[in-house]
């Protein structure tokens, strides 16, 4: 890979988080495989094919109002009388003709008899027996829905690229079409390295802890569109990981790894990463979250996060996942900001783009208010857990007084 976009006051392969995003982004290709999905299991995908209207919708002259539907030509205005000859109801049609001077009672939706070219709300008639009368005009083509008014047969329903919502799984169903092509769903692979790590259920020894990024990632995970394959924690052995690795790099389009891949650590994983593929180890001028390893091993992408907790999960959402979006096809978006005010100052020094944790909330003039929720270390897990936000400092900024205005992002939707 190439040097990084210069920057006078950045040192050597470090990048802003603007510029390690486009970097990643660049890279990161859209899968190319689709598959069929029955119609109650698409909602949230991404279309690989169009959807096109089998038929006209409406397929046929229905009623767009409760009333009667009358033949219009030679009416006149003033009083007039139609003489009621039958029922048209949604899916029980009138089978006979509607002439001059007759009507036939129908419902919304049902179809508009052959003859009758108008329909006549029952609000604005008066029924004497099998009679009914109306005062005024009538006005060809009123109150009728047309055959492919809404959508003409052979045209395009839903775009390539759509992702699906609840309405569009009815539209889909109201064309009679049962199944839809859809991209299929990034196949992501976590792992955890390290001696120190344990998994739940086991005696922790000194030194060791229990691996909690795994349980972060597949949530963070299990919010996209994605198939999450667990490979679970790999002790620092040099052939085990190798082994690890090239499993997962069979089954996987994207692995994570947490810690042991920064620059200066556990040399052999360094050596084992850059023998399977190209991969770089970048600096980011970020808070948490400074080292970062990302490259491709083969065909799969692969992304080393920093293995402290909360630098995981503000690597993944500020660097991972804006690409796992762009790899299912789905519309890549920064992440929404909004403005708050600071109920108390907070630290923060020049040079690394900042994104403590915060607790915000709006008040009754709309006004967002927003406070640190307190030590913001990246081993500190619980702040995540506390926090509905992040406060985002630009990284020429330092420290902020109370009452200032920041960007927040809120972690609704997130994870």
């Amino acid at each position: 890979m190439s040097n990084p976009p210069s920057c006078d006051f950045l040192p050597v392969n470090t990048f802003t988080v603007d510029q390690a995003q486009i970097r990643i982004l660049q890279t990161i290709k859209p899968i190319k495989e689709s598959e069929t999905l029955e119609l109650t299991q698409a909602l949230g995908r991404v279309l690989a094919q169009a959807i096109i209207a089998p038929f006209d919708v409406p397929p046929y002259r229905n009623s767009a109002m409760d009333g009667y539907a009358v033949k219009s030509q030679g009416q006149t205005q003033g009083l007039q009388q139609f003489r009621m000859i039958g029922k048209s109801f949604a899916g029980h049609p009138y089978q006979g003709s509607v002439g001059a001077g007759e009507c036939v009672r129908i419902m919304t939706g049902a179809v508009v008899p052959e003859g009758a070219d108008a329909v006549l709300m029952q609000e604005e008639v008066i029924v004497q027996g099998e009679l009914i009368e109306y005062q005024g005009s009538v006005r060809l083509k009123q109150h009728i829905r047309h055959p492919g008014e809404d959508l003409a047969q052979g045209s395009e329903v839903l775009a390539s690229g759509r992702v699906l919502n609840a309405a569009d799984l009815g539209l889909i169903a109201s064309l009679g079409i049962g199944q839809v092509t859809v991209w299929r769903k990034p196949k992501v692979a976590i792992i955890s390295t390290g001696d120190e790590l344990k998994p739940i259920g086991q005696t922790l020894n000194a030194g060791q802890i229990y691996d909690s990024n795994r349980y972060t990632l597949r949530g963070l995970l299990q919010r996209l569109a994605v198939e999450v394959l667990d490979i679970g924690i790999v002790p620092d052995d040099p052939e085990l990981l190798e082994a690890t690795f090239k499993s997962a790099l069979q089954q996987a389009d994207v692995l994570i790894s947490s810690g042991g891949v920064s620059v200066g650590e556990a040399d052999y994983v360094t050596r084992l990463l850059e023998q399977l593929g190209q991969i770089d180890f970048w600096k980011i001028a970020m808070k948490p979250g400074k080292p970062l390893a990302f490259g491709r091993l083969g065909e799969c992408a692969f992304f080393g996060l920093p293995g402290n907790p909360v630098s995981t999960m503000v690597t993944f959402l500020v660097l991972v996942r804006p690409a796992l979006l762009t790899l299912g096809h789905y519309p890549v978006k920064p992440l929404a900001m909004t403005q708050a005010k600071l109920l108390s100052p907070v630290r923060k020094a020049v040079g690394r783009q900042d994104y403590q944790r915060g607790i915000c909330h709006q008040d009754d003039t709309g006004q967002w208010w927003v406070q640190s929720t307190g030590l913001q270390e990246s081993h500190v897990l619980r702040s995540m857990s506390l926090a509905n936000c992040f406060i985002v400092l630009a990284r020429e900024w330092s420290n902020i007084e109370e009452g200032a205005e920041v960007p927040i992002v809120l972690f609704e939707g997130l994870f």
